[in-house]
Parts: structure tokens; C-alpha cells; sequence
């Protein structure tokens, strides 16, 4: 790689700690292709990404960017899976984690903050954004309908004593 490509990867990977919601860091040593591609895969389900880039690369990157502290993770073979969402990249390391040994997270950044293994799964235990806005909107239409169905009790009671009157004087 030549010093135009290194520069090149360096700056794409300024962009990725600069404008993504979360990153994380993991161990990638023995998964098989096919396992990195269904990583891949399962990343771009929820809007991220899986990139694995040379850690002296990665450090220069994160000069003067939020996360800088992250650097310290950067050892070994080591994979950065990334999302705008801050939830959805550790919501779906998290789990892949879980079914694969050979994926072990290190930790990784939320902004200026430096995530630790336990950090990552406490994010990943976060609502993801769409979950957070059904229950916003749940929120928001739940005091109309008790609204609606207090409006409307009333008149179901008069209705409910005037039938039982009428039967009572049919009777």
C-alpha cells in the first residue's frame, strides 16, 4: 500500500469515528470468510458497517477525534463495526458474540465516551431508535384514547339506565 492509498484509508476512517453514533471494537481471529460476510450482512440489516483496517492506520485516524482513547483497543487482529444508530452496531455485535467464540469484543466509543466489554453490552441493551419512537408515538395516542373513552362513557351510562328503567316499567 502506498503512501496515497494509506492517506486515503486514513481519511475514511476519520469520517467513520467522526460521524458515527457508536463503534465497536472486536477480536476477528479464526472466523471464516463466511462468517465475516453474514457479520456483514447482519450490519447492513440495521444501517451499519464492518470494516477491518490496519491498527497503526486506525490510531492516526483517531488523532484529535472524539474516542481518541479508544486507541488503546486497537491491538491485534481487531475488526470496527460502526452504525449511525448509536444502538444498532452494539445490538448486533452483542449478539454475534454470543454465537460465535471466535468474535470477542474489546469495547468501543459512543461519541467522546470509551466503551469497556461492558459499556458495548449496556448500549446494547438501549432501546434501538425505531423501538424508541413506537413508544414514543404509543405514548402520545394512549391519552387520546382514554380521553375518547372517557368522553363516551357518560352517554353509554345514560343509555345503560334508561334501558334498564324501560325494562323495569315493561315489567
Amino acid at each position: 500500500m502506498d503512501r496515497a492509498q494509506k492517506e486515503k484509508v486514513v481519511e475514511e476512517l476519520g469520517q467513520i469515528f467522526e460521524s458515527s453514533g457508536v463503534v465497536v471494537i472486536a477480536h476477528y481471529t479464526g472466523m471464516t470468510v463466511k462468517q465475516m460476510q453474514d457479520l456483514r450482512a447482519k450490519m447492513r440489516e440495521v444501517g451499519g458497517s464492518v470494516r477491518v483496517a490496519k491498527n497503526k492506520l486506525a490510531k492516526i485516524a483517531l488523532e484529535g477525534k472524539p474516542g481518541v482513547k479508544m486507541g488503546d483497543l486497537l491491538t491485534g487482529m481487531t475488526v470496527l463495526a460502526y452504525s449511525e444508530d448509536p444502538v444498532a452496531a452494539a445490538k448486533v455485535t452483542e449478539a454475534y458474540a454470543k454465537g460465535n467464540d471466535k468474535f470477542v469484543i474489546l469495547g468501543g466509543a459512543m461519541g467522546d465516551t470509551v466503551l469497556d466489554l461492558a459499556g458495548v453490552k449496556a448500549v446494547a441493551a438501549l432501546p434501538s431508535r425505531e423501538e424508541l419512537i413506537a413508544q414514543i408515538v404509543a405514548a402520545i395516542g394512549s391519552p387520546a384514547s382514554n380521553i375518547a373513552g372517557a368522553i363516551g362513557a357518560p352517554a353509554s351510562n345514560i343509555a345503560s339506565i334508561l334501558s334498564t328503567i324501560e325494562e323495569k316499567a315493561a315489567a
